[in-house]
């Protein structure tokens, strides 16, 4: 059985859905801190109340345009229904049911969120996904070691700028974060960060870059599974090195596929890296600010970084050889 990723791309339809309005940034209000759960695929959820209820698991997805909520949990608290909406996924676009979720609450934060796509909890993992329109004003600090989440806005002052922090500035496309100064075993590569994704995944333009070709019909094997319950399949590779702005990431697990999500985000054509959670993991702590668009890491010390990439590479073999 191959092991399973999951990750997922909302994109609004351009007739149906309104971009939410942005709300001012509160520079007094203070980090809060909540903890975060790890599943059995590694994906990591924060405790949310929505209209008075909970708290139900919602996943962080800085590769997600809009939050999401599971269909059985928009039945379970009646919501209203809102419109249609088209929805990209790793291996395809769909048409889904939305919901318009109310006094959603992440810690003290409330808003509302309108025409938020309906989807399988069986095939998102999570009773819901906190997306960039949920996180777009606000700062994503991860402290792994602590196995501890902070929400905070982008105007305060970032408790993890430690002296040895690495501040890697980004750009955006299509609301997403993209790194282009990087390099993947001395090639360059656009980077989008996303933690979503379980695995880093690379195109078939980066494969062909460090290998010579687009596939290999004897590379080890894989299954994307998207968010819509879609497939799609992927080799398993390991790549010497990435190069981020001054950080440096050996032997990375990465899942080359030609996924949808780079054709939406027309990336099929030049060498692009989806970096998921298994690279994300490696560092000691991790901040995103979506306003500044800063990615701000802390790396751990050697042996220490070492082992969190051996786990990684550990967990690649436990999913191609089956189990």
């Amino acid at each position: 059985m191959a092991l399973k990723f999951w990750m997922l791309a909302l994109l609004p339809c351009s007739a149906a859905l309104a971009e939410p309005a942005s709300k001012p940034i509160d520079s007094t209000t203070q980090t809060e801190d909540v903890a975060f759960k790890e599943d059995a695929f590694d994906r990591m959820t924060v405790p949310v109340l929505l209209a008075g209820s909970g708290p139900f698991r919602f996943m962080v997805d800085t590769g997600a345009d809009r939050t999401a909520i599971s269909r059985q949990l928009a039945e379970r608290l009646n919501l209203a229904p809102g419109t249609g909406a088209s929805l990209h996924s790793v291996a395809d676009v769909s048409q889904v049911e939305t919901a318009t979720l109310t006094d959603l609450q992440l810690s003290r934060r409330s808003m509302d969120v309108a025409n938020a796509p309906l989807l399988e909890r069986k095939h998102m993992g999570a009773d819901g996904i906190l997306g960039i329109d949920a996180l777009k004003a606000q700062r994503v600090q991860f402290d792994f070691e602590a196995n501890v989440m902070s929400i905070a806005p982008s105007a305060s002052v970032d408790r993890f700028d430690e002296p040895d922090a690495i501040v890697i500035v980004a750009s955006r496309r299509k609301g997403r974060l993209i790194f282009s100064d990087a390099r993947i075993n001395g090639k360059r590569v656009t980077v989008v960060l996303d933690t979503g994704s379980q695995v880093t995944v690379g195109n078939s333009a980066l494969r062909r870059i460090l290998t010579g070709r687009a596939t290999d019909p004897s590379a080890d094997k894989v299954e994307l599974h998207s968010v819509t319950g879609a497939t799609l399949t992927g080799e398993y590779l390991f790549v010497r090195e990435l190069e981020m702005g001054g950080v440096s990431l050996n032997g990375l697990a990465v899942v080359f596929a030609d996924a949808h999500i780079f054709r939406k985000l027309e990336l099929e054509r030049r060498p692009a890296l989806l970096l998921g959670m298994n690279a994300i993991r490696a560092f000691k702590k991790v901040s995103i600010d979506f306003a500044s668009r800063k990615f701000r890491v802390v790396v751990p010390e050697s042996s220490s970084l070492e082992q969190r990439l051996a786990k990684a590479a550990a967990s690649g073999a436990a999913g191609r050889s089956g189990t």
